[in-house]
C-alpha cells in the first residue's frame, strides 16, 4: 500500500470521551452525550460546522468509572477511532442530552493534547490508511503463499464463513452479511466481526490497540472461535430438546461499513420463540377475519423494518401480541340439557322463578336454533337479592366462561372502547381485555352496577355501551385500540342495576329488563338454611355438629335484627353468631346436666344451649362437654350475641293519636313503610311541609289539602273554631320522619289525604293499615309502581290491610301466595273508598260507610 495515495483525516481532532463502549473502524455505534465537555463539543463543533471535516471527531474510550467522573480531564487512552458523525439527535427529557450516530473510520494515536476546554482537542497520528484496499487474492500474493499473515487471514475468513453459515439464512440481514464476506477486504474483517459478536469492552479495547494487522488477526480469531463453539453447544442442546422452538439468532443493529450495519449477539436468542418469525406464524394461525389479518400483516411488516430501540417497536409488538391472544374463533360448547340446567339453578338459588324461566327459555331456543345471538339482560332489584350470583350461576348452567366488569363510578368512555394507540400508555377497553382474559368469544359478561355510570370530560361511558349492548351493532364492535371489528354477538351480556331511573333511556331500550324483587320472610328463612348458614359455618371452621340455628331463631333474626329486601344483613348477623360460637368452641365448655344454659355474665354465648346425650347422674360439675355436643341458639343466646332488638313492630304504638297514618314507599334498597304525621295550630291558614320532600311530593300535599277543603262539608270536617273551612284560622304542619332522607314521588298522595282527614275529624286511622297511590284534584286514585316491594315491606312490618289503586290489582299476581294469604288488599279507585277502608266503621259523611270498597281477600 502507498500511504501517499491514501485519504488523510485532519491532524487535529476534537475528542469525544465515552463510557458506553469501544468504537472500532468499520462499525457504527450510538453514543449518548450528557457530560459538559461532550455537550460543548456537539454544540460548538458538530452543530455549527459546515464542512465535512467538522463532522469528523475522535472517539476515545474512557476507562474511568462514570460514577467517579469529575470535571478534571482523565488520562486519555493512547489509541482512539476517528469517526464520522452521521446523525445528531437532541432531547430535553428527562434532562438535556444528545444522541450521536457515529461510524468508525480508522485508528489514530494521540500525539499531543493541545487544549482541555471547553472540550479536548489533540494532535493525532493516523494509524490506518483510508484508501482502496487490495483484493483478497492480491493480499494473499503480497504476503506469500506460506506467509503467516496470509495463513491467519485465510483461517479467519473460514471461521467467519462458518459462523455466518450457522445462522438462519432465511433472515435477510444474515444472507446479506454472507455476501459481504466475499466482497469486503480481509483487512477489515477483524474489526467488523469483533464489533458484531458478543465480546466485552475489555476485549474490544485489545482489538483497538492491535495496530499491526497480524496482531489484530491473532486477537480476534479466539473471540470468533469462542462464538462458534457456543453456537455448537446450543445446537446440541436443542437437539436433545426437539420440542423447543427452533433457534433464531437475533441480529441487532451494529455495523460493518457505512450503510451496512449488523451485530450478532447470542444472548439475543429468544427461548420462547418471541420473534417476528414465530409471531407471524401465530398471526396466520389465529383464524382471525380477513380485515384483521391484513392489518396484522401490515403491522408485522413494519415491525420487521423497525429497530428495537425505537419506542414504537414495543407499541407495535404489544398490539400484535394482543391480536394473537384474542379468541377470534375459540368458543365453548353450550350445555343444552334443560333438566340439568333447572336442577343446577334450583340448587344455587331459591325463588327467582322469573329469572330461571328466562334462562331455560334461552336454552330451549338454542336447541332449536344454534346461531341464536346472545340476549342482553338487565337484572334490576335492591342490593343483596342475588343479581350477581345469578349471573355466575347462568354461566355455570351454560358451561361458559364468566367475567365480571364493575362499572360503578366509571366516567371515561375509554374504559369501554379503549384508547387510541397514538396515546402513551394506551390499552384496550374492558370488553376486549375481558375477552382476552377468558380466552373464548362466547362468555357470560356481567356488567355490574350499570346504573352507577358517571360522565366527565373524558366522555360518557353509557353512550359507549350503546354499541356493545345493541344486537344489531355488536357483531362489528370496534375498540379504539384494536381499530378492527370484533364480533360480540355470541357474548351473553347481563347487566345489573338497583334502579332504572339513572340509566339513559337509549341504553335501557337495548336491554331486556327483568325485575328482581325482594324476598319474603319465609323465603329468607329457606335461603338462610339452604345457603347462608352452611356457607358461614364453612367460613368459620364450624360444623353442624357444633352449631345449630333453629328456624324460629332465624325468623327472629329476620324480623327483629334486619329489615331489608335482600339477605346481606342476615348473612352478617349469622356470621356474628358463628364468631361468638367459635370463641366458645375454642375456649371449651363445661356442662353439669343434659341441658345447661350459660348465664349472660359469662360473656359471649350467654344463653347458649348445650345438648348432650350423657346421663346427668354421676357427672361432676367440672366435667368437660363431649366434643360432638351441638350449641343450639335460642332467643336468649340471640339477644346476648346480637344485642337488643334493632327493629320493633311500632306501627300500632305510633298510631295512637289522630293525624298519623302509614304509607308505603319504594327505594332502590327495596320497599319501606313510611309514617306521615300532621298537626294543627291557630294561625293564618298556612301549610308547612318538612322531611326533605321533593317538588312532586309537595304538590301532592297541596292537592290533598285542596281536595279536603272542597269536600269539607261532605265529610263533616271542621277547623279549630268549628268553621267549615279546615284552614280558616288554622296552620297545618305535615311532617315525614327520617328527615335526613330525601323523599319524592306521587305515591304518598292517598296517605296525606288520610292523615289530614284524621286530623280534621279527630278520628284514629286503623293501626294495621298501610296505603299507597297517587291522587288527582277530583279525588281519583291513580296507579303507582313498585307494588310488590311495597307489599313485602308492609308484610315485614306486620301490617294486615294494604290499600292500593284499583288499576294496580294486576300487580298482585306477583305477590307470593303465602304473603297474599296473610294480607287483605283493598283496591280503591277514588278517595272515598280509601277513607272508608282506612278508618274503623268507615268515614263520616259517606253514603254507606260500613261497606268496604273492592277487597281482594286472601287471594
Amino acid at each position: 500500500m502507498s500511504s501517499n495515495s491514501g485519504i488523510q483525516i485532519p491532524s487535529r481532532l476534537p475528542l469525544l470521551l465515552t463510557h458506553e463502549g469501544v468504537l472500532l473502524p468499520g462499525s457504527t455505534m450510538r453514543i449518548s452525550v450528557e457530560t459538559a465537555r461532550n455537550m460543548h463539543l456537539v454544540k460548538n463543533r458538530l452543530l455549527k460546522g459546515t464542512s465535512l471535516k467538522s463532522t469528523i471527531i475522535g472517539v476515545i474510550p474512557n476507562t474511568r468509572d462514570p460514577e467517579h467522573d469529575t470535571e478534571d480531564l482523565p488520562t486519555l487512552h493512547s489509541i482512539g477511532t476517528a469517526g464520522l458523525a452521521v446523525q445528531v439527535v437532541g432531547s430535553n427529557w428527562p434532562k438535556p442530552h444528545y444522541t450521536l450516530l457515529i461510524t468508525g473510520l480508522c485508528r489514530f494515536r494521540v500525539a499531543q493534547l493541545l487544549k482541555e476546554g471547553p472540550f479536548p482537542v489533540a494532535e493525532v497520528e493516523q494509524l490506518d490508511k483510508l484508501e482502496q484496499y487490495t483484493s483478497p487474492e492480491e493480499m494473499s500474493e503480497a504476503a506469500g503463499p506460506e506467509g503467516e499473515l496470509g495463513e491467519l487471514s485465510k483461517r479467519f475468513y473460514q471461521a467467519a464463513v462458518q459462523l455466518v453459515g450457522m445462522l438462519d439464512m432465511s433472515v435477510p440481514v444474515v444472507a446479506k452479511l454472507r455476501r459481504l464476506l466475499d466482497s469486503l477486504p480481509r483487512e477489515t474483517l477483524p474489526d467488523v466481526l469483533a464489533s458484531m459478536i458478543h465480546t466485552s469492552n475489555k476485549e474490544k479495547l485489545q482489538v483497538l490497540d492491535a495496530v499491526s494487522l497480524e496482531e489484530r488477526f491473532k486477537k480476534t480469531l479466539p473471540l470468533l472461535t469462542r462464538q462458534i463453539e457456543g453456537l455448537k453447544l446450543l445446537q446440541k442442546t436443542r437437539k436433545l430438546r426437539p420440542d423447543d422452538n427452533k433457534r433464531v439468532l437475533a441480529v441487532r443493529k451494529g455495523g460493518v461499513l457505512p450503510g451496512h450495519q449488523f451485530s450478532l449477539d447470542e444472548e439475543g436468542e429468544d427461548e420462547d420463540g418471541d420473534d417476528t418469525a414465530v409471531l407471524e406464524r401465530k398471526v396466520k394461525g389465529a383464524n382471525m377475519p380477513q380485515p384483521a389479518l391484513r392489518v396484522c400483516l401490515k403491522e408485522l411488516k413494519r415491525l420487521k423494518k423497525m429497530p428495537q430501540s425505537m419506542p414504537e417497536y414495543a407499541l407495535t409488538r404489544n398490539y400484535l401480541d394482543l391480536m394473537v391472544e384474542l379468541p377470534w374463533s375459540k368458543s365453548t360448547t353450550d350445555c343444552l340439557d334443560i333438566h340439568a340446567a333447572r336442577v343446577l339453578l334450583d340448587s344455587d338459588h331459591y325463588a327467582m322463578e322469573k329469572l330461571k324461566r328466562r334462562v331455560l327459555e334461552y336454552l330451549a331456543v338454542r336447541q332449536l336454533k344454534s346461531t341464536l345471538k346472545g340476549p342482553i339482560l338487565c337484572f334490576v332489584g335492591p342490593p343483596g337479592v342475588g343479581k350477581t350470583s345469578v349471573g355466575r350461576s347462568i354461566a355455570r348452567t351454560l358451561g361458559r366462561e364468566f367475567h365480571r366488569i364493575a362499572l360503578g363510578g366509571v366516567c371515561d368512555q375509554s374504559d369501554i372502547r379503549g384508547h387510541r394507540r397514538t396515546y402513551v400508555g394506551s390499552m384496550p377497553g374492558r370488553i376486549i381485555n375481558g375477552l382476552k382474559t377468558v380466552g373464548v368469544n362466547n362468555p357470560v359478561f356481567l356488567l355490574d352496577e350499570v346504573d352507577k355510570l358517571g360522565k366527565s370530560l373524558q366522555g360518557d361511558p353509557a353512550s359507549a355501551l350503546l354499541e356493545v349492548l345493541d344486537p344489531e351493532q355488536n357483531h362489528s364492535f370496534t375498540d379504539h385500540y384494536l381499530n378492527v371489528a370484533f364480533d360480540l354477538s355470541q357474548v351473553l351480556f347481563i347487566a345489573t342495576a338497583n334502579s332504572t331511573a339513572t340509566i339513559p333511556p337509549a341504553l335501557l331500550d337495548r336491554m331486556e329488563v327483568l325485575q328482581v324483587q325482594g324476598y319474603t320472610q319465609e323465603e329468607k328463612v329457606e335461603i338462610a338454611h339452604r345457603h347462608l348458614i352452611p356457607h358461614q359455618l364453612e367460613q368459620h371452621g364450624l360444623t353442624p355438629q357444633q352449631l345449630q340455628i333453629p328456624q324460629d331463631t332465624t325468623q327472629d333474626i329476620i324480623s327483629k335484627y334486619t329489615r331489608e329486601a335482600g339477605v346481606r344483613s342476615l348473612e352478617r348477623k349469622i356470621g356474628a353468631i358463628c364468631r361468638a360460637v367459635a370463641v366458645k368452641v375454642a375456649e371449651g365448655h363445661t356442662v353439669t346436666k343434659s341441658e345447661t344454659r350459660h348465664p349472660p355474665s359469662e360473656g359471649y354465648g350467654g344463653g347458649l344451649i348445650l345438648l348432650t346425650d350423657e346421663e346427668p347422674d354421676g357427672v361432676s360439675a367440672d366435667m368437660a362437654a363431649p366434643p360432638d355436643m351441638p350449641i343450639v341458639i335460642d332467643h336468649i343466646a340471640l339477644k346476648d350475641i346480637l344485642g337488643p332488638h334493632v327493629f320493633e313492630m311500632e306501627v300500632s304504638e305510633r298510631l295512637t293519636l289522630p293525624g298519623v297514618a302509614v304509607g308505603l314507599a319504594w327505594t332502590p334498597l327495596g320497599g319501606e313503610i313510611m309514617f306521615v304525621e300532621a298537626s294543627r295550630m291557630e294561625g293564618e291558614g298556612q301549610l308547612t311541609l318538612t322531611g326533605q320532600l321533593g317538588d312532586v311530593m309537595k304538590e301532592s300535599a297541596h292537592l290533598a289539602m285542596s281536595w279536603l277543603r272542597s269536600n269539607a262539608k261532605t265529610y263533616q270536617l271542621t277547623n279549630m273554631v268549628g268553621g267549615s273551612d279546615p284552614l280558616e284560622g288554622t296552620d297545618i304542619h305535615l311532617h315525614f320522619p327520617a328527615g335526613a332522607v330525601t323523599k319524592d314521588g306521587p305515591s304518598a298522595g292517598v296517605t296525606m289525604v288520610t292523615v289530614l282527614a284524621s286530623l280534621f275529624s279527630g278520628r284514629l286511622v286503623r293501626s294495621d293499615v298501610a296505603m299507597t297511590g297517587e291522587i288527582t284534584l277530583r279525588g281519583l286514585v291513580l296507579p303507582v309502581g313498585g307494588i310488590k316491594d311495597k307489599v313485602l315491606a308492609a308484610h315485614r312490618a306486620g301490617v294486615k290491610r294494604v290499600i292500593i289503586p284499583k288499576r294496580n290489582e294486576k300487580d298482585l299476581e306477583e305477590i307470593p301466595a303465602n304473603v297474599r294469604v296473610e294480607l287483605d288488599f283493598v283496591t280503591a279507585s277514588n278517595l272515598d273508598e280509601v277513607l272508608n277502608a282506612a278508618f274503623d266503621g268507615g268515614f263520616p259523611g259517606m253514603s254507606n260507610p260500613l261497606t268496604l270498597p273492592h277487597i281482594v281477600s286472601k287471594l
